[in-house]
């Protein structure tokens, strides 16, 4: 190794130490780190160490994108996706070159702008359908909320399409039951699941039954609203509502006219008699 690659080696090494300190490298101006980044005998390993600093300016990172040789590594990939000045339109198409795992540690990364999270999990979101029922059920406990929410969904989308088997329905109703247990599902999204025409059924009661979910006003709100839930639940969740709001819930409810009839005739019921 030439003394011009040793000095240049050793020049990276030292300005990878300081990963929060002056805007400029203190011994590589952004000149040189620029012909460092398009350098084409630029390895993985000085890569990486490059983008462990997180002032590094997005000029920097741009030049590295196009550094095939230093990008070849999915450690590199992944590390640049994650810098907190990654341009979107850098970012996001690698993105879509991630498998499965990746993409969700990249949205879930703190550093990775919350506009680019959410377009990584649109591309997650789209590759649902092909990944196994084992990845399905670790998106489902450890993905973003969106995801969870996402899969949620899932089984009825499919289902459109095919008739699933016992053994089938049992996995993907095992896989919605981890998703609501996801820790960054929030109560917006399970209202929005529950609302849409595609919720199941197997969701409606998952979600009607759940200690979590269940106990939540707005939900069994959403939940009077839909066309899957039971007699006895309806009954149930209809008590805590004043008959005002009650009504003009039912007025937008999916639920069967028979169900609509008794809760309407619980709300005469409780209401107090009219005074001459």
């Amino acid at each position: 190794m030439s003394d011009r690659e040793m000095s240049k080696d050793e020049a990276l090494e030292e300005a990878a130490q300081f990963p929060t300190a002056s805007a400029s490298p203190p011994t590589l101006a952004t000149a040189d780190l620029l012909r460092t980044a398009a350098d084409p005998a630029l390895t993985e390993d000085f890569a990486l160490a490059l983008l462990k600093r997180a002032d590094l300016p997005p000029e920097i990172i741009v030049q590295l994108a196009k550094n095939t040789n230093a990008l070849r590594g999915r450690k590199a990939k992944i590390a640049l996706a994650c810098h907190p000045h990654t341009p979107r339109h850098v970012s996001v198409p690698l993105a879509r070159q991630f498998y499965t795992f990746d993409l969700m540690k990249v949205a879930l990364s703190p550093t990775v702008p919350a506009d680019v999270k959410v377009a990584v999990d649109d591309i997650l979101i789209s590759r649902l359908k092909t990944v196994t029922t084992g990845e399905r059920l670790t998106l489902a406990r450890r993905a973003s909320g969106r995801v969870a929410a996402a899969l949620l969904l899932d089984v009825e989308t499919i289902g459109t399409k095919m008739t699933f088997d016992a053994k089938t329905v049992a996995r993907e109703t095992r896989v919605m039951r981890a998703a609501l247990e996801n820790s960054r599902l929030t109560e917006a999204l399970v209202i929005n699941s529950v609302l849409r025409p595609a919720a199941s059924a197997a969701l409606v009661y998952a979600v009607a039954q759940h200690t979590k979910w269940s106990c939540r006003r707005e939900i069994r709100a959403a939940l009077l609203r839909t066309e899957h839930l039971s007699l006895a639940r309806a009954l149930e969740f209809s008590h805590e509502i004043p008959g005002p709001l009650l009504n003009e819930l039912l007025t937008a409810s999916r639920l069967p006219a028979q169900i609509k009839d008794q809760l309407l005739r619980g709300i005469q019921a409780s209401s107090p008699p009219a005074r001459c």
